[in-house]
């Protein structure tokens, strides 16, 4: 326990003040790289993790953000590996290959490509274009964060940013999720309850080893400690919910009272087992992520009237 106090200590001092506005840029490259911002996420915290035991070891780091994004990226390979959904088959390239400059409308039409067609994308290039056209880092901090050579990385930024232009031009012909009569009812009852401020009846629907997380803030466990989530929303009338899918998972997407129409300010992704509540992940404290999800609204028809 002394060791994790220190560790915390010491991240907190290295990192403190900077990862607020680190962790959105982190998470970028996480999501693109595992296409999907729950995943990415869910690499990211892993990855924050290791940072903080390893940083003891690690001190004096010249380098601090290059040093965590190495860990982030070594971290998102592993989770690949793990996943084994797409295997590296990029080849070493002809070192005489040059990566273009792009201009203005190319890097913007890159910065908004989906997470999906990203993940059309073998390992490598996609984890150099991300870095590089998406985050904005030089070529030699490319080569630091990944390990590869310059004329590999220019040869993979080369590859890679022919592949989504071809890719640009193909129809997207993704089916639409869809979600089953119970696992709507079950969004649908939240998302009713939430609305008419019934919070009982969301804390009655908690399972005994039901989860929740207010992602990068703090993680609850258990029916009782998991009740007193309802506690702040129940005291602020700002916030209403509508159903709607987050790549292709169950959510109520958050609105605020006043704000622009049809835009919600966050998610909320909801796991259920029949009419037990399992897992409640609440996006409010990471609304970056928000930028790249996959947001699918549901017809408001099936919620009951309150």
């Amino acid at each position: 326990m002394i060791g994790d106090a220190m560790s915390s200590e010491l991240f907190a001092k290295t990192f403190g003040p900077r990862l607020g506005a680190l962790r959105p840029k982190l998470h970028r490259y996480c999501a693109r790289m595992t296409g999907s911002v729950i995943d990415g996420e869910d690499v990211l915290q892993d990855a924050l993790a290791k940072a903080m035991e390893a940083l003891p070891a690690a001190a004096p780091i010249a380098n601090p953000q290059g040093w965590l994004f190495r860990i982030v990226h070594n971290t998102a390979l592993d989770f690949l590996r793990r996943r084994a959904r797409r295997a590296d088959l990029v080849e070493e390239e002809n070192a005489e290959m040059v990566a273009e400059p792009l201009s203005q409308t190319e890097a913007r039409q890159i910065a908004a490509t989906s997470l999906r067609t990203f993940m059309r994308l073998p390992v490598r290039e996609r984890s150099s274009i991300i870095l590089m056209d998406v985050l904005g880092y030089s070529l030699s901090e490319l080569c630091s964060i990944t390990g590869m050579t310059m004329p590999t990385v220019k040869a993979l930024l080369h590859r890679g940013r022919v592949r989504l232009r071809d890719m640009a031009a193909e129809p997207d012909d993704q089916p639409l999720p869809v979600l089953s009569v119970v696992e709507k009812n079950s969004l649908a009852f939240y998302v009713d309850r939430f609305n008419a401020r019934d919070f009982e009846a969301l804390k009655d629907r908690l399972a005994e080893d039901v989860k929740a997380e207010l992602v990068g803030e703090v993680v609850m466990r258990g029916r009782d400690e998991v009740s007193s989530y309802f506690g702040n929303y129940a005291r602020e009338d700002r916030w209403r919910l509508a159903p709607g899918l987050v790549e292709g998972r169950p959510a109520a997407l958050v609105f605020e009272q006043g704000a622009v129409p049809r835009i919600p300010a966050y998610f909320i992704v909801l796991n259920w087992a029949g009419d037990s509540l399992l897992a409640i992940r609440d996006f409010r404290y990471a609304r970056y992520a928000l930028e790249a999800a996959d947001v699918t609204p549901i017809d408001a028809a099936f919620v009951r009237d309150a």
